[in-house]
């Protein structure tokens, strides 16, 4: 159970029980003007990136071993992830910190929030200005929270992923996008899945 997914849902006028199924699905289409292209693969790389809409805060609580796999650079051996390992803070502060427009030490306050997981201070700071919510920096758990979905519209309109949507629900179109999301294809499987199982939900929404 979501509380995020609860907050949407008294949002957008369905029973706020935290749980998402088909009649979520198609009353968030709905009330955000979505067609049925864009809000499948919207609500398919969401549902992916978020465990089905139950988490909205990035699990930095990583195994030496998955910092190698995930970092192999920054880790090459087992010895150098020690300071980092079961440490979300010290190891968002090490991956994060001096990019993104994170400052030293920033990482862990900037970590990816919301549905599609905004991840570093620039994307965060161009987020509250574009949406007029100046709160979030100073606050970025807003994004955890009441605006876990809005963060996840604005990163597909700002990145243009409504327009890739709208050349179809197909295996291409889901793994370009996916790129994009990801920044590579990982959990590929599941996105397609996902994609195809929301389009099937709002099948009464215009093409």
């Amino acid at each position: 159970m979501s509380e995020a997914m609860k907050i949407l849902q008294d949002r957008i006028g369905v029973v706020a029980d935290g749980n998402f199924g088909p009649n979520t699905a198609r009353s968030i289409v709905k009330h955000y003007g979505l067609n049925r292209k864009r809000g499948a693969h919207l609500l398919g790389q969401a549902a992916h990136e978020s465990g089905m809409f139950r988490l909205t805060r990035e699990n930095l609580n990583y195994s030496g071993e998955s910092m190698m796999r995930v970092w192999p650079t920054r880790f090459p051996t087992l010895e150098s992830t020690v300071p980092y390992a079961r440490n979300p803070e010290a190891l968002a502060n090490k991956v994060y910190s001096n990019r993104m427009g994170n400052g030293e030490n920033e990482g862990a306050l900037w970590v990816g929030r919301g549905f599609i997981q905004l991840t570093g201070k620039a994307n965060y700071r161009s987020f509250a200005s574009d949406m007029g919510l100046p709160d979030i920096m100073t606050d970025p758990d807003l994004v955890a929270t009441e605006y876990a979905f809005e963060s996840a519209l604005w990163f597909f309109e700002s990145n243009g992923l409504f327009e890739m949507a709208d050349d179809g629900i197909n295996d291409t179109v889901i793994t370009s996008i996916t790129k994009r999301v990801n920044g590579g294809t990982h959990g590929l499987d599941d996105r397609m899945q996902q994609t195809k199982k929301i389009h099937s939900w709002i099948a009464h929404v215009g093409a």
